[in-house]
């Protein structure tokens, strides 16, 4: 075995892939990304493996489906037993960490939403896990505000954990004892009642009273930065693996000081799908577009249609997050050139999901598995890896598998991903034919009488998309219909194109049932 790279794995949350100067994006500025990409394989086609926070970033960790790894949905935290990619590399003498949002447990937030409706106790369920009273709370974001929370020697893989909890403006975690350390009171600085004097015109928007040098991606940054000195200054031969997490650009929409005003929502252009009548759609979608303009009346994590002056005020406010991830991000390129790290760095760049931001005439995530909430930034830039686009599909499960061979160490039993390493070295090369991607969510989104369960597979040719409980779906020929305007899921004419996507289907999500833990004997 040669000498180990250094990896460094920078991820950004709920980040659309063409939000993104180099991701086709006229508007946002992201030089320091750019830059990134103009020495990198950049994927073109990079797919999650589930849509929403929690399932994807464990699936980014274990390289297997959510099904299989056991976190279906917000709500479950990773089983902390889990092998995990961080694991494998600490055992083979890296030194991990990681810095920002984790969110491989709970928040702390949001319980009532589990519990039974008549406030009784729930039924008890198959697995019965008792591993301690406190075992998901690490990330407990009412836990940090009482303590200074130190966190297990290995978390998931992870020696070295600084936490931001939380989104936008209103984080917590180690973050908080920092802002506490800076002379900051968060008690007055986040969220829309302490909100500098703004009307926006949306209510996912606020101008935060928290300054630049207090906000959680500035923390983020730091913290990185701060690794980068403390490991350059060692004298230990030790590569690092080290993961930058970003809780930015997800919603609200709250970026600090003069990034508030960077754009401006006149200069932001409509989708072009914006005015979709989903005809065709589910149902859920003409709900949504049904109650546009509502917006206001919605909890602030519930998908909706909003007005085209809604929809500039957020995209304007998301651009300004995203340009001070990007000037952090620029921090770190300059540290890591600073201590003559850059030839032994590999350096990924991603997203855990998207948002759908317009597209199709609606807002977030959540029972919608249109590329802006499913499509991804995957950039890849190091020693022997050929800068270029890459054509060919990707998934986030295959984060982990090529992490490891870049660091030439053996996958384990049951992971389900695909190394990417034959794309890096030749952009002409692929790895896999399709995507499969998975969804649950613990209410009924789409009012069949059971909580949301659907999946959808990823071709060359294009989507299809099953929901349990509606019998309807979705359907695009991704070869004559790029911007997936015509559903031919009930079309007779598409009957045999459906069956033949309904079969693929299938035999993917066979495919990724699991198969750990290997049998012991016959009998």
């Amino acid at each position: 075995m040669g000498k180990q790279p250094n990896v460094l794995l920078i991820i950004t949350d709920q980040h659309r892939a063409d939000h993104t100067g180099f991701g086709g994006n006229g508007l946002v500025r992201t030089p320091n990304l750019d830059g990134l990409a103009a020495r990198s394989a950049v994927f073109e086609r990079a797919f999650v493996a589930n849509p929403i926070c929690m399932p994807n970033r464990a699936s980014i960790l274990t390289g297997r489906m959510p099904t299989v790894h056991g976190t279906r949905h917000n709500g479950i935290p990773l089983d902390p037993h889990a092998v995990t990619f961080p694991r494998l590399l600490s055992e083979a003498g890296y030194h991990t960490a990681t810095f920002g949002k984790c969110h491989f447990q709970n928040m702390g937030v949001g319980f009532d939403l589990f519990s039974k409706d008549d406030g009784g106790p729930r039924i008890r369920d198959a697995r019965d896990d008792d591993l301690g009273s406190d075992w998901d709370s690490f990330e407990d974001m009412t836990r940090h505000a009482h303590e200074n929370v130190r966190m297990p020697d290995d978390f998931y893989g992870f020696s070295e954990v600084d936490l931001v909890v939380g989104h936008s403006d209103h984080c917590g975690g180690h973050y908080a004892n920092w802002v506490s350390e800076k002379g900051g009171d968060l008690s007055k600085l986040q969220g829309r009642n302490n909100a500098l004097p703004y009307e926006p015109a949306s209510h996912q928007a606020w101008r935060t009273a928290l300054p630049t040098e207090l906000y959680p991606t500035t923390y983020v940054t730091e913290r990185a930065v701060q690794f980068l000195d403390r490991h350059s200054a060692t004298a230990e031969d030790k590569p690092f693996f080290a993961i930058v997490s970003y809780p930015d650009p997800h919603h609200p929409f709250t970026p600090p000081g003069d990034y508030f005003d960077l754009y401006d929502s006149a200069d932001v252009l409509l989708p072009a799908t914006f005015d979709d009548p989903h005809e065709n759609g589910a149902p859920h979608y003409q709900r949504m577009l049904a109650g546009r303009g509502s917006e206001r009346k919605l909890p602030i994590i519930a998908p909706f249609a909003p007005t085209e002056a809604e929809f500039r005020e957020m995209a304007a406010r998301e651009f300004g997050m995203i340009a001070l991830i990007d000037d952090g991000i620029g921090e770190i390129f300059q540290a890591l050139d600073r201590h003559g790290l850059s030839d032994d760095t590999i350096v990924l760049f991603t997203s855990d999901h998207g948002d759908m931001f317009g597209d199709h005439g609606v807002m977030l995530k959540g029972a919608m598995h249109y590329e802006g909430c499913i499509r991804v930034p995957l950039l890849a830039a190091g020693a022997g890896i050929v800068p270029g686009a890459r054509a060919g599909l990707a998934s986030s499960l295959d984060l982990a598998q090529t992490i490891l061979d870049l660091a030439d160490i053996d996958p384990f039993h049951g992971m389900q991903g695909h190394s990417l390493s034959p794309m890096l070295a030749d952009p002409a090369a692929t790895v896999r034919d399709e995507v499969l991607i998975e969804e649950d969510q613990i209410h009924d989104i789409l009012r069949v009488g059971q909580p949301l369960r659907m999946r959808s597979l990823i071709t060359d040719e294009g989507r299809i998309t099953v929901y349990a409980g509606g019998g309807y779906g979705e359907l695009f020929d991704r070869r004559e219909d790029p911007e997936e305007r015509r559903n031919l899921f009930a079309d007779p004419a598409a009957t045999q194109f459906r069956a033949e996507m309904m079969e693929r289907l299938s035999r993917s999500m066979m495919e990724h049932a699991d198969n750990s833990p290997q049998p012991t004997a016959f009998a």
